[in-house]
């Protein structure tokens, strides 16, 4: 079968499938949003991403993949957990959810050939969330950056959390610094990207995010050193960077991790390693081991999880846990595997995120954005599809006049 020609359209699904996972709980905005209007248009967003791809994809062709392969399964698990209500009837309505998001993802992995497609519509969509978030700063930079949150910065036109914008911004930094190192785009058009991201980056805050983008970057410019001169002298130059800003700027440095916490707060990860004691030490029934207690707002005890493999323990039980753990090393199992190149890079730089920010961030086993990032890292890593050979036309054969086959004869 041959690689369609991607239609615009699909940048439309990709940009409705981020604003779904954008969320309905954050900071208080300038013009306040009911919560209930903010869950319609991101239902409504996935309702219509999945109804256009399904338009410019009605025979329903897929491409083999394991990751989507191993969401399915995923949701089958989420709808048995979720099937006795111990979560309540939300639970069966994020099971819709979920469904129609893995839906979509499989009638668009018709598209996923290793190309960068899908990866930059990602940075784009996800720059113009940005650019919502910085615009809300303009307008008002007390609501912007109010004290509930420490002085951080949050979303003031959408309600987006720092950890969010943080993420956000460190992903596409990531990934416009690799797209520059492989010559995909000129190094004006990447500053304004990476500029304004590196300082929404730094207004954050954001601890989880900082790192994701120092450790992927530096997997990922690691995987191009052996084929790319600009990846070696990136590098080379990043290391220099870095340890003279140890050395100069080491006060600075700690007192923005800290962010004003005491030193015990900090190792206690803000509070986290308290809802995780209690989740782990709380009895549990060998189904809800197993299977977990169905989809939920992933939380404990009216806390915040704030860790992807305790949250799918708690929703989808260790069954869960092997599924998403198994997604995980699929995917960076094929990337290793690959022979080096820019697609490699961005997918190794993805998955490395995902796995990083998973530890103090909720969201691989449920429609997220670490889902999508992870979708955009098999689009890198999918083979492209083989062109169908040109068929040679038939010759049509002469006919011979009798007289002529009677004299052949003769």
């Amino acid at each position: 079968m041959s690689t369609d020609h991607t239609p615009k359209i699909v940048g439309t699904v990709w940009g409705l499938l981020i604003l779904n996972t954008l969320g309905s709980a954050g900071a208080k905005t300038i013009i306040p949003l009911p919560r209930s209007l903010i869950q319609m248009v991101t239902m409504g967003s996935l309702v219509a991403a999945f109804s256009l791809v399904l338009a410019v994809n009605l025979r329903l062709r897929i491409r083999a993949s394991a990751f989507v392969f191993l969401l399915t399964l995923l949701l089958v698990l989420s709808v048995i957990s979720s099937a006795n209500l111990e979560s309540g009837f939300g639970a069966l309505f994020r099971c819709a959810r979920l469904a129609l998001f893995v839906g979509t993802l499989w009638l668009l992995s018709r598209w996923w050939d290793g190309g960068l497609t899908f990866l930059r519509h990602h940075i784009r969509m996800y720059f113009a969330v940005l650019g919502s978030v910085a615009a809300g700063l303009v307008i008002s930079p007390g609501a912007a950056m109010p004290e509930t949150y420490g002085g951080r910065l949050v979303g003031a036109l959408w309600p987006l959390t720092p950890p969010q914008i943080g993420q956000y911004a460190a992903v596409i930094i990531g990934l416009t610094v690799l797209l520059v190192l492989g010559r995909r785009t000129d190094k004006a058009s990447a500053a304004v990207v990476i500029v304004p991201s590196l300082v929404l980056l730094a207004l954050t805050h954001t601890r989880t995010a900082t790192l994701g983008l120092l450790v992927g970057l530096a997997l990922a410019i690691g995987s191009l050193v052996l084929t790319s001169a600009a990846a070696r002298r990136f590098f080379a130059w990043a290391v220099l960077v870095s340890a003279v800003a140890a050395v100069g700027f080491a006060s600075a440095l700690q007192a923005w991790f800290l962010r004003g916490q005491s030193q015990e707060y900090f190792t206690s990860l803000t509070g986290r390693a308290k809802v995780w004691d209690a989740l782990l030490t709380a009895p549990r029934t060998t189904s809800e081991y197993l299977f977990g207690a169905g989809l939920g707002d992933k939380s404990f005890g009216g806390l915040p999880i704030d860790n992807s493999w305790l949250a799918v323990y708690n929703e989808q039980g260790m069954t869960g846990v092997a599924l998403v753990a198994a997604i995980i090393i699929v995917l960076g199992g094929v990337a290793l595997l690959r022979p080096p190149s820019l697609s490699r890079a961005c997918a190794i730089f993805l998955i490395s995120y995902c796995a990083i920010a998973s530890y103090t961030e909720a969201g691989l086993g449920d429609a997220s954005p670490y889902l999508l990032h992870l979708a955009v890292a098999a689009s890198l890593l999918a083979a492209p599809a083989a062109a169908t050979p040109l068929s040679t036309p038939e010759v049509p054969r002469r006919r011979v006049p009798r007289s002529a086959q009677r004299s052949e004869v003769t």
